[in-house]
């Protein structure tokens, strides 16, 4: 069955259609037999990935890019009301649909699973998107990153379920109505747009009441910031709660962790037994991803020790601790990571990888309100390398805040005693990581920015 596509999107224009959540959701309009168009600000392998689908794709922004039939034009909360061709559709009267508002159109009809949390959302929505392919059970999917290759970040399915990657940094998670929410971790990020804790706890908060009556909640045990929020929804009429973790009390209990250099056997304990089964990645925190993978999983109705032994078909997210290759002894990885505890749980991961080598890493810090926020933090994660280098910040779609600038975890790493140096210039860094590499090192290119491209560089460097 292929669902039907929601009135006003069967002819969509996307404005940065080459996006992780924009072009998620092109791919599920095309699947469903959509005419979609679309621009993004540069070539790459998503915008081709989704011509392979039949979308028109331009490069560049321009009113003449704008379709005169499209029925709408779907935009994220990145694109700035003097886009061109955001002004243009408001001229002649195109309604402007939010990707949220796009994303919880195609779940009608369909039960959804929503994966929000401060991190580890890509992680857990993509393992549990991979267990039920796996299964055959052709789940519609949505995710905020690629598996393996471009354009993989989404799936138009034939079955009943669909699994979302649900946003909270600028709370558009709150339009939908899922049958199963997981909430990973609630923890301050996000900055331009939550000014405390408490609109963070009240963002979540609003998340969870949206679920469907008689739905399911599944929410970390032992996160500080999901027990709080755990408590203050405890009785509430119609939501079923589930807790995973390490914690004692939690109802999906993680036993033990055996690492296998970048993999890890997992027990957990639930119904009055026990499962085991592997995880395809490095690290406690991806561990408890699949944990949390495997309650939402049950939670829909799925036999746990089959969904069990389908998360061991999860592979891996690109630039989710994804090795790009090995020259010269030294293994490079690629990582997302961009908040403190992402840092520090990636680092801590690869530490057992390394072979007994050192960990050097190519942090790029993103966002300059982040940054202003988080510096110091950043600065101590960074300093659980052997050494690091740090470019300047990423600003995506943010303005330059006077005073700060990479300077700032600079700063922070070496008064941790940090080995730590500044470079402007990303063109320098193959050759500075070439120079203070030597076989058995791992380098971590690291952030949420364009650092992700210097990783065949450095390889291409290290082999000389």
């Amino acid at each position: 069955m292929t669902p039907a596509i929601p009135p006003a999107m069967d002819r969509p224009h996307f404005i940065g259609i080459g996006g992780a959540g924009m072009s998620g959701i092109a791919k599920i309009l095309a699947g469903r037999g959509a005419r979609v168009a679309g621009s993004d600000a540069r070539e790459s392998g998503t915008a081709a990935a989704l011509r392979a689908l039949g979308a028109e794709v331009h490069i560049g922004h321009a009113t003449g890019h704008l379709a005169a039939d499209a029925s709408c034009v779907v935009v994220s909360s990145a694109i700035r009301a003097d886009n061109p061709e955001l002004a243009e559709a408001a001229r002649r009267g195109i309604p402007a649909v939010h990707r949220s508002e796009a994303l919880a159109a195609l779940m009608t009809g369909l039960r959804t699973v929503a994966v929000a949390g401060t991190h580890g959302k890509t992680t857990t929505t993509s393992m549990l998107a991979v267990a039920l392919t796996h299964l055959g059970l052709s789940p519609t999917y949505a995710i905020g990153g690629d598996l393996d290759v471009p354009g993989s970040n989404a799936e138009s399915g034939t079955g009943d379920l669909f699994i979302a990657e649900a946003d909270e940094s600028d709370r558009s998670f709150h339009r939908y109505r899922p049958e199963v929410a997981v909430i990973l971790n609630v923890e301050l990020d996000h900055h331009a747009n939550y000014a405390s804790m408490d609109e963070i706890y009240e963002s979540f908060e609003i998340f969870a009441d949206r679920v469907e009556p008689g739905g399911t909640l599944v929410i970390n045990a032992d996160q500080e910031g999901a027990r709080k929020l755990t408590a203050t929804l405890a009785g509430r009429r119609g939501l079923r709660i589930v807790t995973y973790g390490d914690a004692s009390d939690a109802d999906f209990r993680v036993v033990r962790i055996v690492p296998d250099r970048l993999t890890s056997d997992v027990t957990v304990a639930f119904d009055g037994g026990e499962l085991t089964f592997r995880v395809a990645v490095p690290g406690r925190h991806y561990a408890h991803n699949a944990v949390a993978a495997l309650a939402a999983g049950v939670a829909a109705g799925v036999p746990a020790p089959a969904l069990a032994r389908a998360l061991g078909a999860y592979t891996g997210v690109r630039r989710r601790l994804q090795p790009k290759g090995e020259a010269n002894g030294v293994l490079v990885i690629d990582s997302y990571a961009h908040h403190p505890t992402e840092m520090a749980a990636d680092l801590a991961a690869i530490r057992g990888g390394a072979a007994g080598g050192r960990v050097l890493v190519v942090f790029q810090p993103h966002l300059f309100s982040r940054t202003k926020e988080l510096a110091d933090e950043m600065g101590a994660a960074l300093a659980r390398a052997d050494a690091c280098l740090v470019l300047d910040i990423y600003p995506a779609r943010e303005d330059p805040i006077p005073g700060v600038t990479s300077a700032l975890i600079v700063a922070a790493a070496r008064t941790r005693g940090a080995e730590v140096l500044a470079v402007a210039e990303q063109d320098a860094v193959p050759g500075a990581v070439a120079g203070i590499a030597r076989p058995g090192d791992l380098v971590l290119t690291m952030g949420a920015g364009d650092v992700t491209e210097l990783g065949p560089k450095i390889l291409a460097r290290l082999a000389g």
